[in-house]
This record gives structure tokens, sequence and C-alpha cells, in this order.
């Protein structure tokens, strides 16, 4: 009679399982899952079922065989089941098994044995394309290990965590308000959406004055990166158009730091962008600024 499987390993198979049917689906907490329960004790009833029925079969097929089959059969039952499955594996045939392999090619003298490839080579083979085929559903049909859903779920969390940084962060002033080139890329991305449509793309000018160059209108601080956040807060004293974007809510404080580093970088650290070069033409008087940020 062949060999059965341990019900301790069919069990730990389905446990097994059910849970990467879950992680598959990316169901969330599963382990808190009435379903995921409910599903693992359906299985493991079925298995231990099926296990009564196999045992109920296997002794109506022992009272049916020979003394001698008996004997072998006990002789055979007494071997463990890991033991069998390393023999299975690696045991290396007997001279007479060897015999009763080997082919004889006749024309040629050669012989060679027909040996099977070994076990442990197939089931290392079937497990890899079974685990291939698992993964590229689980690529193809849900969000599991795919590197979009992966980025967008990181961004989500990086948001958040952001977002509740700033609640516990101090307020950003004009007192307390700091340069940092670090801030620069994220300021860009502000200005893009809060200022090109006065000052143009890169801050040349348009409606609003040239953000390059040398002149402003408005000197309310001795540094520029503390002008221009001022100017964030407070909006222009002499044109409505630019706004108190702090006041108003419309960019919080830690947005126009950002904002201001990048202002500073392009008038500081950056070529001016004349008139020549489509850039708007000076307006206000010529400032010379602190040498601090």
């Amino acid at each position: 009679m062949k060999t059965r499987t341990p019900i301790s390993i069919r069990i730990a198979a389905i446990i097994i399982i059910n849970i990467l049917i879950f992680e598959v689906s990316d169901t969330p907490d599963y382990f808190r899952s009435p379903l995921f329960w409910g599903m693992l004790i359906i299985f493991i009833l079925l298995v231990l079922i099926a296990d009564s029925i196999m045992d109920l079969v296997e002794s109506t097929n022992f009272k049916m065989l020979s003394e001698e089959e008996k004997k072998q059969y006990l002789e055979d039952k007494a071997i463990t089941y890991f033991r069998k499955l390393w023999n299975a594996a690696f045991k290396k045939q007997t001279d007479k098994e060897e015999k009763s392999l080997l082919i004889d090619h006749g024309f040629d003298g050669i012989t060679e044995l027909d040996n099977a490839l070994p076990k442990w080579w197939l089931g290392l083979f079937y497990f890899t394309i079974t685990y291939c085929l698992v993964y590229l559903v689980a690529f193809a049909f849900t969000d599991y290990a795919h590197p979009d859903a992966e980025y967008k779920n990181e961004a989500k969390a990086q948001l958040a965590s952001i977002s509740e940084y700033e609640k516990t962060a101090p307020a950003i002033d004009i007192d307390n308000a700091v340069y940092s080139s670090d801030n620069i890329a994220e300021g860009e991305h502000i200005f893009k959406t809060n200022c090109v449509s006065c000052h143009s793309a890169g801050g040349k000018g348009g409606i609003g004055p040239n953000l390059t160059d040398k002149y402003w209108i408005n000197i309310k601080q001795k540094s520029l990166f503390k002008n221009v956040f001022w100017m964030l807060q407070n909006g222009s004293p002499n044109n409505p158009t630019m706004k108190a974007f702090i006041k108003e809510g419309i960019i919080t404080s830690r947005d126009a730091e950002k904002v201001a580093a990048y202002i500073y970088h392009i008038n500081q650290e950056q070529t001016p962008i004349t008139e020549s070069q489509g850039g708007a033409a000076p307006q206000g008087q010529e400032a010379t600024w602190e040498n601090n940020k």
C-alpha cells in the first residue's frame, strides 16, 4: 500500500496555504478575520475526515493481504515517514536494482542506467514552477508584491507621518524660519503651483517682478530669505495681487519656508535671467542683502 503523508504535515500545509491565500489577497490584519479562521477550521476538518476514511480503507485492504504481505507491510510501516523520504531522494540502489536499470544499446556496445530523476530534484523543480505561477497571478491581478502599489502605500504612509509631525512641530515664523538647501526641490514644486501665474517659470517675471535679479519693490528684511518669507506672510503693501499667502491659509508657514529657500536659490545661487533672455525688466530698487540666510 502507498505510504501516506502524516496528518500533522498535511495540517501544517493547510495552515501555510491558508496564510498565503490571505497574504496574496492583501487582507489587512487577517489573523483577526472570522473568514480566515473559518476557512482554516473547515479545511482542517476536511483533512481529518479524509484521514479517517483512508484509515478505514487501509484497514480493509490490510485484512485482504496474505500473511507474507502483512509482514512486509508492517515492516515497511515501521520505517518513519521522513526516513522513507530520505531513502526515496538519496538512497543508492543495490547492484541488483542497478542491473535492472541497465539499457544495452546493442549496436555500439554501450550500456547506460535508465535512472529516474531524483525525487528531491523533481520536488524542487515543481515547487519553483508552482511558486512562479502563484507569483505571476498575484503580481498581475492583485497588489501583492507590486512595485507601484508598494510605492503608493509607502508614499501615503510618508505623507501621513509628515502630517502627524507638522501637528506637533513648532510653528514656523519670521524669527525661526531657516534656509536649507534640502527645501529647494519642494519649494520649487510649491512655487510652480502657486506663483508661476505671476512670476513665470524659474521666477523670471511676468505680471509680477523678476525674482532672479537684484531689484526689489519691497524690502522689509535685511536678508533675502527673510524678506521673501515676510512677503509670503504679509503680502505686498502696494500690490494686492501679491497675497498674504500664509495669513490667508493658501500655504503653510513650512511651505513658505521652502518657497523662500527656492527663491533664494534662483536669486543668489544661479545666474539672473535678463531681459534679453526673456526675463522681466528690473523693478524697484537695487537691494543690498546681508550675507546671511
